[in-house]
């Protein structure tokens, strides 16, 4: 089961063999270098500890939990932004002379767009716009972390920059009458950092069969319930409106869900949630990864399924509202699947709880269906509707506002209308 070392998860003594490669130290090795620290530590030919003593480490872990708020009025801005595998989370600090509490307070700021693929060598500046602001639960007192969105210097969106475009739909009046709501459920694989293989698998082999692992508790069955409770814990403080989380099918594999979010703020915190978790396997010393099929074979992918409901799917007559919602997708799904995640093919197979890539499918408590409607909105004949066609490593962005434009933009002509209704047995 993963660990996240005591007593600091961002200051990580380490041991080594003479040959450079370090592992880290786990929690009864670092107890005793504690019980021990007046005492000198014992070398062998074998190991030597890297770290001097266990009073160095706590001089270092004093200074990364200090408390900066008592001595001065300024705070750390961590600016964060996508980058240019359109996955990939990027950051930096700088100084803000004092709290705020809305992004407009904060200044634009640059960074060279060359060195993360959004920008040619010679004109390789690229402009932050601070979009969403998050309490840093690194650093604690009233830090914050910065969601931003890249232009060029001439005010023009970058090609990678899928907020811009988003915003736009999220703020047309039709949509915001909608009050469109999503409820997005990330799952994500965690992987032992040399080997590139889920946590808890044997290297190079396989556990036993899928089974006892979902939502299962025990040293046996649940691999990184450590990474999971301290990403839950970290995005409540930051302000994230995580709704929960579980062990997913796969070993390995874990899930949270995010929501319900309204328009833009879905994309937002599900970007900010993710940084988060960065971090926090970054300091436990393993991979994350969004791979939709990080393993072949008989195993769940990795999905990333995003619930959806407008104002009037939510009112009486509203599961006539979601079914309409749904013909409009099954015309769109082409579309809807270009933009769902890279590797998605390899997950939408018709197995392991999805639908096949290549067939739109709609269903009442179906999981392999393209779109499911739950049994409740069925019975109360109104709620919301799961697309769960979506890849892990979707970008929220992309997704929250292809469904709201393709269910209160889009409009297929009749033709169209008629056909996919007689095709998918909705009459609409």
């Amino acid at each position: 089961m993963a660990q996240i070392l005591a007593p600091s998860t961002q200051c990580q003594a380490r041991i080594t063999k003479i040959s450079p490669v370090a592992t880290p130290i786990s929690s009864k090795m670092w107890s005793s270098l504690v019980m021990k620290q007046n005492k000198k530590v014992a070398r062998s030919a074998k190991f030597r500890v890297m770290a001097v003593n266990s009073g160095t480490i706590n001089r270092v872990e004093d200074l990364l939990n200090l408390d900066i708020t008592p001595f001065t009025d300024s705070i750390i801005a961590e600016y964060i932004w996508i980058g240019g595998t359109g996955i990939d989370v990027r950051s930096k600090s700088r100084t803000i002379s004092k709290p705020v509490e809305h992004p407009s307070e904060l200044p634009k700021w640059n960074y060279d767009g060359s060195s993360t693929g959004q920008a040619p060598g010679e004109d390789s500046e690229v402009i932050l716009y601070p979009q969403a602001i998050f309490k840093d639960p690194f650093r604690g007192g009233n830090n914050i972390l910065v969601i931003c969105d890249a232009y060029t210097p001439q005010g023009e969106p970058i090609p990678t920059n899928k907020r811009h475009k988003a915003a736009e739909i999220f703020s047309n009046p039709k949509v915001e009458a909608e009050i469109p709501w999503y409820g997005i459920e990330q799952e994500y694989t965690l992987l032992q950092t040399d080997v590139k293989w889920p946590l808890g698998w044997p290297v190079g082999g396989y556990p036993g069969p899928q089974g006892p692992y979902y939502c299962a508790a025990g040293a046996d069955k649940s691999f990184g319930r450590d990474i999971s409770d301290a990403h839950y814990k970290a995005c409540l403080y930051a302000g994230i409106n995580i709704s929960g989380t579980n062990g997913e099918v796969m070993p390995g594999q874990w899930e949270y869900q995010v929501g319900p979010s309204v328009g833009i703020e879905a994309g937002d915190h599900i970007w900010a949630s993710r940084y988060i978790l960065e971090r926090i396997t970054e300091q436990a010393g393993v991979v994350l990864t969004l791979d939709p099929k990080p393993i072949e074979g008989d195993w769940n992918g990795a999905g990333c399924h995003t619930n959806y409901s407008t104002k009037s799917m939510r009112e009486d007559g509203g599961f006539e509202v979601i079914k309409k919602a749904i013909l409009n997708l099954s015309l769109r799904h082409k579309i809807h699947i270009e933009a769902y995640g890279e590797g998605n093919e390899r997950r939408l197979t018709g197995k392991h709880e999805t639908a096949s890539i290549n067939t739109f499918s709609w269903g009442v408590a179906n999981r392999g269906c393209s779109i499911r409607v739950g049994r409740d909105t069925e019975k109360n004949g109104k709620g919301y509707l799961e697309d769960r066609r979506p890849a892990s490593n979707m970008d929220p962005y992309v997704v929250t506002a292809l469904l709201a434009e393709s269910t209160l933009l889009w409009e297929p002509t009749l033709e169209a209308e008629a056909l996919a209704a007689q095709k998918i047995a909705l009459k609409v």
